[in-house]
């Protein structure tokens, strides 16, 4: 499902979704890895802070449309929603699929398998960069997502991914009210 998202509308600004948290600074960098990436265009452009938010970087697929990109969190979380998002529509993400808690997929097992769940962005969502609402039952206690990128809408040799952000809660939150009272006892 579609989410109302506030930004600015050209679709770079500070995307947000009510209730939710952009889960950048929970992702466990160093064991981030992509399948399939130019080397020259990585996921960095897509996912890191500063670059996503420039158009004209982006993530590109290599050898053919497809990618996979294995997202390790810090702690645990709840993944509400998932925005992928490239202004040229040919190369833009069209068929998704997303693996919870799998320590490694490659392309043969990404391909056959249904994965925790597949998505078909709407044109215009991976365009504009509308968040995509995930089946949020399947999206508890993740420790690590896989996207799988099967597709684009044009379809073209390569993928381009521009933005890649990932809304959800952590698990467990603290509450420096109750660790004050708590280091009081």
């Amino acid at each position: 499902g579609r989410l109302f998202c506030s930004g600015s509308s050209s679709g770079w600004g500070r995307m947000s979704v009510k209730g939710q948290q952009d889960l950048v600074d929970l992702i466990d960098w160093s064991s981030v890895e992509v399948l399939n990436q130019n080397v020259s265009k990585s996921w960095v452009n897509a996912l890191k802070k500063g670059y996503r938010e420039d158009a004209a970087l982006y993530l590109e697929s290599d050898a053919d449309e497809q990618l996979i990109i294995h997202l390790p969190f810090t702690q645990v979380v709840k993944l509400h929603s998932v925005l992928l998002q490239h202004e040229e529509s040919d190369f833009a993400p069209q068929s998704v699929k997303l693996f919870v808690n799998q320590p490694y997929v490659g392309f043969d097992e990404a391909s056959s398998s249904n994965g925790t769940q597949s998505l078909l962005l709407e044109q215009n969502d991976a365009t504009e960069g509308t968040p995509t609402a995930l089946k949020y039952v399947k999206f508890q206690k993740v420790r690590n997502v896989t996207l799988f990128i099967e597709s684009n809408f044009g379809d073209e040799d390569v993928t381009r991914l521009s933005k890649l952000v990932l809304f959800g809660t952590p698990e467990f939150t603290t509450n420096m009210n109750d660790w004050e009272k708590a280091c009081k006892t």
